[in-house]
Formats: C-alpha cells, structure tokens, sequence
C-alpha cells in the first residue's frame, strides 16, 4: 500500500486470535501499537486536531498528557506544522519523553519527583497557557473529537467480526477509547457487555483511592473525572493492581512474544477473568492500547520495579487452564476445519 502521509497509516491495525478454555471461547486482542506512533491514541489525536477551532488567537495546541497522548499530537503537529507543547508527569517513561522531543514538540515536566500522578497540577498548567500563550487546549477528558475519534476502530472490528462480539473489555482513562468504541458497537451489538479497567487506587468507578504506576488509565483522586466518560455504556467496572497488570505484560513477553503496556496488561488480565466466567461461544475483544517498547526503562526495568516495590507474580498457573498452548500442526488443523472471521461483505452491512 503506498500512502501520501505517515498520518494515512492511522488504524486498520491487526485482530490477534487467543482461543481461550480448549477453544471454548475466543479473545481477539486489537493491536493498537501497530498504529504510527504506538498507540491507539493516533485516532483521537487526529481527531481533535482536525476538529479544533482555528483562529488567529491559536497559534499551537497545548495538552495535558502521561505520554501516548503526547506522542501522537507531536506526530501529528509535525505533520500540520502546528506548534505543540506536551505537559507530562514527571513519571512518565524515558521513551515517551524522547520521542515527543524527536518530533519536534516542547515538553514541560509537572508534578514532584516521586513519581505520582499530578493530573490536576498538568490540567491547570495547560489551562494556563491556553490563556497566558493562545494555545489551543485540546482538553482530551472533555473534548466530544476524542470518543469520536474511535468511529474508524469499531468499523474495523465489525469489518473483522461482525455483530458476534459479547464483551468489550478495555481499560479506561479519559473513557474516549472505551466509552467512543463501546456506544459505536452497541448500535450494531445492542447485548454486548462492556466493561471497564481501571487501576487500584483510581476512583472512576470509586473505591479507595491512592497512587498507582499503570500510566496513561484512571483518574488519581483531586482530578476531575472527564466528560468523555459515559457511564451509561459502561456495565461493569473492574479494578487491576499494578502488580497483576505488570505481572501480565511480563507474561505475555516470554510465553507469547507480545510486549505491551500497563494498562493493556491491566485490561488484558481482565480479560482473561471475563473468558474464565464467560459462555462457550463468547468473543471477547479487547484494546492492546500501545507497545511495551516504551516502558523498557520502567515496567519491564528490574531496578524500578524494585525502587517502586513491585512483585512480579509468575502467572503460568494462573493462565494455564484459560491459555491454549497449540502446536502448530494442531493450529493448522483447526484453522481448516472452522472459520472465526466473517466476511467484509457480510459485516459492512451492520455499518450501513
């Protein structure tokens, strides 16, 4: 495929097939990582940025951002010429960092060195220079592009699978990806159940609050809970401590070869919990949000696991009766034998 911008290979990511419980029931993982930047954020950043008033009184965009937020605005603002300031926790991973730096974009470090979350301190600060330096703040939490920014992901699915999705299971931060895709999908699957992943210690959907590592997902107590979040697609919400949510990623790393992120490893968790309970048939999509390759230094780095007293669990007991360790002579047989993917032709019509 030959393509005139790096911003035309945003979405049509791939669906990778986990059979689950003996073939019982399957998990689809969307590889958000795939997109140009790493991460499923490329959509809604394209969104916002295409949808943003233009004025005179605007002379860049400013966001508040952990990172993957960040990188694709900064991807995105190369392209466009626009100016773009990224405010980041001081937490946020080496990676994500460099690469907003590597396009072109200005960074501006909030919060204390201990590695919390100050959303609140990075909300206020962008407010700030919205006002003091006419940027336009792309306020993610609150900004209606950000949901609909997904539109192209649930036709990608449907295209993919059809109306047989049961669960949707995705992690949840400013509820754009989550609450975007799940009331897309509800229009075509009116029974499919949603859930969202947040981590221990966020207060989305309540509970006790306090600090957690999961970049990117929840909300920390004293920031607000953004507008994009719609409770009313949301049937469930689950909570992943950081250490399941790790534990998860390093699993994933060495039995199956896929690095990803935090709060995938928290949703995919989740995931799996869901697939344990769930009714032989089911198809359970859910959101690989970004790649493992930008926590090297962080979740994946012995040494901060350790500073910041963090156990990673050995889940091949756990997972072993869900996961299905195929050869590949068995894979192949059963391939030919059933069909998990409806057609383009057959599934198109649900988007009409």
């Amino acid at each position: 495929m030959i393509v005139n911008s790096i911003l035309d290979t945003i979405g049509q990511t791939p669906l990778l097939h986990i059979p689950v419980r003996g073939g019982e029931v399957s998990l689809y993982l969307k590889l958000e990582m795939f997109n140009p930047s790493g991460s499923m954020k490329d959509r809604m950043g394209l969104s916002m940025v295409d949808n943003r008033p233009i004025s005179e009184d605007n002379v860049g965009i400013v966001e508040s951002s952990s990172g993957n937020t960040a990188s694709a605005l900064a991807m995105i603002s190369a392209v466009r010429r626009i100016k773009f300031t990224a405010l980041m926790d001081s937490h946020a991973s080496l990676e994500k960092i460099l690469t907003v730096r590597a396009f072109g974009s200005n960074i501006r470090v909030v919060g204390s060195g201990d590695g919390a979350l100050a959303t609140d301190v990075r909300d206020r600060e962008a407010m700030r220079i919205s006002i003091e330096e006419g940027s336009y703040w792309t306020e993610q939490h609150n900004n209606p592009a950000n949901p609909a920014g997904y539109v192209g992901l649930v036709t990608e699915l449907l295209d993919d699978l059809g109306p047989t999705i049961s669960h949707f299971v995705c992690a949840i931060g400013t509820g754009g990806s989550l609450c975007g895709s799940a009331r897309q999908l509800r229009m075509h699957i009116p029974r499919l159940q949603v859930i969202g992943v947040e981590p221990v210690g966020s207060v989305i959907f309540g509970g006790q609050s306090g600090d957690y590592l999961q970049s990117g997902t929840g909300t920390p107590e004293g920031a607000d809970v953004g507008m994009a979040i719609d409770y009313d697609v949301i049937d469930s919400g689950r909570k992943v401590s950081d250490e399941m949510a790790f534990s998860t990623c390093h699993y994933l790393a060495q039995r199956h070869g896929l690095l990803v992120g935090g709060s995938a490893g928290g949703a995919i968790f989740e995931a799996l919990n869901v697939a344990r309970q769930a009714p032989t048939g089911s198809r359970i999509v859910t959101l690989a949000c970004d790649s493992g390759t930008k926590y090297l230094d962080t979740i994946f780095n012995q040494d901060w696991l350790a500073t910041h007293e963090i156990k990673i669990v050995d889940l091949e007991e756990y997972f072993r009766e869900l996961l299905v360790d195929e050869t590949i002579a068995e894979n192949l047989q059963r391939r030919g034998k059933t069909s998990t993917v409806s057609s383009n032709t057959t599934s198109r019509k649900y988007l009409q």
